[in-house]
């Protein structure tokens, strides 16, 4: 097969969609593998190292677009990019559909068959192709609160773990998936007194047993949350309903309760954001007020550590990728259940009903599209 990866070029985007050594086992494997100059200089990877892995280096994105059956990347195709796509050609990369209209419409204009990563699911009922950036993400969140917190960029001007006589920050993290718990964990570590709200029973017992001496937890409640909130120096959004839109979870009106130069981090905003008044920024601008109340909402917070975050997403991506090179897309997702839960379009079909839910487009279902 013929595997292409383009350079990203979403605003600050460092990420690459190829390690070198992704690129070296599909070459193995007598794949031929096109990757765009510079593509990987972000992440560190430099194209003579593509070159010793066996790939073939071009000099613009238009040649990888028009000569690959299936495109490898990062973030979702951007609006120049969805005009390379085509009918017969696989496309590899984060989705997020359920909020962007205007890509699905591309997309399923354009008849590409569209595999997002956030929707590949594992046999523990995981996310494994989103669950190392969700990682990252969760992680990087109390750093880029704590930062937001400061008072030269509008926030409270507290410190997140205090000092001795001075209480630590009171740090609310609403999720406790992966993202809420990578970030209690390193928000609890920077010394802030940390709370975690899930929705789950058996989550917050896990979360109990494992994590009980470094932050307290709770049942995510409206009347809790709302109530947590107004406590807050920090709120961290964490809250995943995979492939569809984030739930709002606290209001435009609800900003009036809460302190004055609060931050809020909302690591779900590449599924809408899950408060009312998120929008996405970018690394360039992270920060606005509303009512006083800071945003950070970056939709591509693993970009800021690309290295990092290239390498994690490249292990996790890579036996996937390689299987749809070997066997073809059909065959790949026929034969692995997990990997055809990722299929959101097919020939101009929506086939991820999560998405026609959220958009009001109608769908069929991912093994229907198998035959067409």
């Amino acid at each position: 097969m013929k595997i292409g990866c383009p350079k990203e070029i979403k605003p600050q985007e460092f990420r690459v969609g190829m390690t070198p050594n992704a690129a070296r086992e599909a070459v193995n494997r007598g794949h031929q593998v096109m990757i765009e100059t510079q593509a990987g200089v972000g992440a560190g990877f430099t194209d003579a190292d593509y070159v010793a892995a066996g790939a073939k280096i071009v000099d613009t994105a238009e040649e990888v677009f028009a000569a690959s059956e299936m495109i490898v990347k990062v973030k979702e195709p951007q609006a120049v990019e969805r005009k390379r796509l085509r009918e017969g050609q696989v496309l590899f990369t984060y989705l997020h559909l359920a909020p962007d209209p205007e890509q699905t419409a591309d997309l399923l204009a354009s008849g590409v068959t569209a595999i997002a990563y956030e929707t590949v699911t594992d046999d523990r009922g995981g996310l494994p192709l989103l669950a190392p950036m969700s990682e990252v993400a969760g992680r990087l969140a109390p750093q880029v609160g704590a930062w937001t917190l400061q008072k030269a960029n509008g926030g409270r001007g507290v410190l997140l773990g205090g000092v001795p006589g001075v209480l630590p920050a009171k740090v609310l993290v609403i999720g406790g998936g992966v993202v809420g718990t990578h970030a209690a964990k390193v928000a609890a570590g920077m010394g802030a007194d940390v709370t975690v709200l899930d929705r789950s029973v058996n989550r917050l017992r896990y979360l109990d047993d494992v994590f009980g001496g470094q932050f307290k937890n709770g049942y995510a409640d409206a009347a809790t949350t709302i109530d947590l909130a107004r406590q807050a120096d920090l709120i961290i959004g964490a809250v995943l309903i995979p492939g569809a839109a984030a739930p709002k979870l606290i209001s435009r009106a609800q900003l009036s309760e809460l302190k004055a130069g609060a931050a809020l981090v909302d690591v779900a905003i590449d599924q809408g954001g899950c408060f009312e008044t998120s929008h996405a920024t970018t690394h360039q601008d992270p920060i606005y007020a509303v009512d006083g109340i800071m945003h950070y909402c970056v939709a591509n917070m693993p970009g800021a550590v690309a290295r990092t975050s290239t390498l994690a997403l490249g292990n996790a991506t890579m036996p996937f990728m390689l299987a749809l090179a070997d066997k073809g897309w059909r065959k790949a997702c026929a034969d692995d259940k997990h990997l055809l839960a990722g299929l959101n379009t097919h020939a101009g079909k929506l086939t991820y009903a999560a998405v026609g839910l959220a958009l009001g487009l109608p769908t069929i279902a991912a093994a229907e599209a198998l035959n067409v």
